[in-house]
């Protein structure tokens, strides 16, 4: 039986199959080689690969490094197997080479009945190839290859290989059905899971959006149940007791009106008579004159203010002006041509014994608001300014309020002590109010008073709401929700609790900036545009002239 190896080589369109039986196969230009191509396109003459056989199979044992051969499009190297079906190239060449190897076929196997080898077939068509000068082209060599060898296959060698081949399609396409029938329920699960998740994801939004609003809901009961508290601790050092006396003169001359009858009392609020007392009347009952030595027309008077910076306190009208309140000093004023002439105006703020001087700077024409300051050098820096609120839905019905003042005076802040020594207080300065506060700020016991409640109603001049309070009570800010001050107290009704009555903040900031009072923010923006450095305080800031 031969045994060798078939090359097909193609050079361009020139076309050639060969067969060589001998063990070492010298390929090149060279007419040494057993194999010769004549071609330009290889600069390197002699040979140019060195096939060897070692026990049946080909193998490069040698070729020229200069030349770019390829084996299968993978680079050569030596030693490779050249087995059947392999295709070797020379890069940038048009030259191609096929192998087609022959292999003697196994003596441990015979068969009783004769038939015709492959082998002997290939042989014999590759050997009439070589020899005749019509060569056939690698194509009908592999066709006539092919043709003998199904000759040689048995019948139920066939039958086996279409069951197989049929068995094997029909395996292919019942694993590719359920491969498609699983991908097809896993994208309809992932798309039921998705959905699910999405769902999922609304809910848990929407929960987020209900804690959100629950927490926000907790933070504000939270805020209107400390809020009383808090306004206290932040603010209450900033609300102002006022203490002030004034007497009546002559408008005519400026002189001093007195009693004449020895019956009038000179202080309206020593104990009043009984009953059964006749009670004095206006006019020239009472005797009033310019002359003599009877007491003084004079009275004192209390109420609230609270500092808004820069030496500004923010109170009522009518508690600077009390006698526009009371009817009987408006009678002796009208029919003594007299006049009101505060002779002494003072305030106290918590936790410090000394007053501090009050001047009157601005009285609002309608509202029952008024304006006075204080020497912001011996105003205390920690003394609070409270801030204004300036937005208009800040006061709303139902919104919960706060206010801090000084009701009832006095007598609120001796309730606040021991019985027994609120009596040894009253027995040592119950005939002089003045004295009395004065002894009450030396033992720090002036402290606001902080009432909540909620507005009740409102329009645009009045805030209605039933935190209590009471006479004294007057000019005390009114806090709302914010935290800020939304109105000043005005009107105290004891019989109807819920009928309080504030005059809403935005008043009191247009006779505060009338009076020349400015913000923090914008005293604090001027300061830093006209001096980066300044240390900017609104307690400090001096008022305006």
């Amino acid at each position: 039986m031969a045994t060798g190896i078939i090359i097909h080589i193609e050079v361009g369109s020139d076309k050639r199959t060969e067969f060589f039986s001998e063990d070492r196969i010298r390929i090149g230009s060279d007419e040494n080689c057993d194999l010769q191509i004549e071609t330009k396109q290889v600069g390197t003459t002699g040979p140019w690969i060195e096939l060897e056989n070692t026990e049946g199979v080909f193998r490069v044992i040698n070729f020229d490094p200069s030349i770019d051969f390829a084996v299968n499009d993978k680079p050569i190297r030596r030693y490779i197997a050249v087995t059947d079906g392999d295709v070797m190239t020379i890069a940038g060449t048009d030259i191609r080479f096929s192998f087609f190897a022959l292999v003697n076929r196994g003596s441990l196997i015979r068969t009783n009945r004769e038939q015709r080898h492959v082998a002997q077939f290939i042989e014999e068509a590759a050997l009439d190839a070589a020899g005749s000068p019509r060569r056939d082209e690698a194509k009908a060599f592999l066709r006539e290859f092919v043709r003998e060898l199904s000759r040689e296959i048995s019948t139920t060698s066939k039958l086996i290989a279409l069951v197989l081949s049929v068995g094997f399609i029909t395996g292919v396409l019942y694993l590719g059905f359920s491969v498609s029938e699983e991908l097809r329920q896993n994208r309809e699960q992932s798309a039921a899971q998705a959905e699910i998740i999405k769902t999922l994801k609304d809910q848990l939004g929407e929960a987020s959006n209900q804690l959100g609003s629950l927490q926000e809901t907790n933070r504000e009961l939270i805020g209107v149940q400390s809020l009383a508290q808090n306004v206290r601790v932040n603010y209450g050092a900033g609300v102002c007791l006022i203490i002030g006396v004034y007497d009546l003169v002559d408008r005519r001359n400026g002189k001093v009106l007195r009693y004449g009858d020895a019956r009038a009392q000179a202080n309206p609020y020593e104990p009043t008579p009984s009953e059964d007392a006749v009670p004095l009347a206006p006019g020239p009952v009472l005797g009033l004159t310019t002359e003599g030595t009877g007491s003084p027309v004079e009275y004192d008077f209390i109420g609230t203010g609270f500092h808004v910076g820069g030496g500004y306190v923010v109170t009522n009208k009518h508690v600077l002006q009390p006698w526009t309140e009371d009817d009987l000093v408006k009678t002796m004023i009208r029919d003594y041509s007299g006049r009101a002439r505060i002779k002494r105006l003072v305030i106290y703020f918590p936790n410090y014994p000394q007053p501090f001087t009050l001047k009157i700077k601005e009285l609002a024409a309608r509202e029952d608001v008024a304006v006075a300051t204080i020497d912001t050098e011996q105003l205390p820096s920690d003394v609070p300014a409270l801030p204004l609120e300036s937005d208009s839905e800040a006061a709303t019905i139902g919104k919960s309020v706060v206010t801090m003042g000084y009701p009832s005076g006095p007598d609120r802040l001796l309730a606040m002590v021991d019985d027994d020594e609120a009596k040894s207080i009253n027995a040592r300065f119950g005939n002089s109010r003045q004295n009395l506060i004065n002894f009450l700020a030396q033992s720090k016991k002036i402290v606001p008073l902080t009432t909540q409640g909620a507005i009740t109603d409102l329009d645009t001049r009045r805030i209605v709401h039933d935190a209590k309070t009471a006479e004294g009570g007057s000019g005390a800010p009114l806090f709302g929700q914010s935290g800020k001050v939304i109105g000043v107290n005005f009107g105290v009704f004891t019989e109807n609790t819920a009928a309080n009555m504030a005059v809403p903040v935005k008043y009191a900031i247009e006779i505060l900036r009338k009076a020349g009072w400015k913000p923090a923010d914008e005293m604090e923006k001027e300061k830093s545009n006209t001096d980066p450095n300044a240390n900017s305080n609104a307690n400090t800031a001096s008022p305006g002239k």
